[in-house]
């Protein structure tokens, strides 16, 4: 049972009758409606830009993750599982949406990890993958086709 209170001048507080806590039905509060909204229109944007998902930043770190090693200098060649995980990304390339997605997943981690230019250059050729864009942190991901 919720009880609602109602302001009476004469008390501080008045209680009408009982109502049921499942007759009772709030209006929307703007946090909710706010979210609401905010949710349809993400969605509705989704929907307009993707014809397909294009590949996931969570996908392009978890097959790039094993070559932070060699791209920051740490590492003197990309380890097997490195080259193994950049061959199943490349494998996920269906569309050039989905190459840009990827250029643009490794831009922002590059920047964020320390990634140096010089050994990023270097993977696709160590890892025998061939690559139709320059792997760069100064590849602008919007001229790949």
């Amino acid at each position: 049972m919720l009880l609602i209170p109602h302001l009476n001048p004469s008390s501080p507080f008045q209680f009408h009758q009982p109502i049921p806590s499942s007759e009772f039905h709030p209006p929307a509060t703007m946090k909710s409606l706010f979210f609401s909204m905010l949710f349809l229109l993400s969605f509705l944007f989704f929907l307009a830009n993707n014809g397909e998902a294009a590949v996931s930043c969570t996908t392009v770190d978890a097959n790039a993750a094993a070559c932070l090693g060699f791209a920051t200098g740490m590492a003197a060649k990309p380890s097997d599982a490195c080259c193994n995980g950049l061959r199943q990304l490349a494998q996920t390339v269906k569309s050039v949406d989905d190459k840009k997605a990827i250029c643009g997943c490794l831009k922002v981690g590059a920047k964020s990890l320390g990634i140096q230019d010089r050994f990023l250059s270097m993977i696709p050729q160590a890892c025998n993958i061939k690559v139709d864009f320059p792997v760069s942190v100064n590849t602008n991901c919007e001229t790949i086709h």
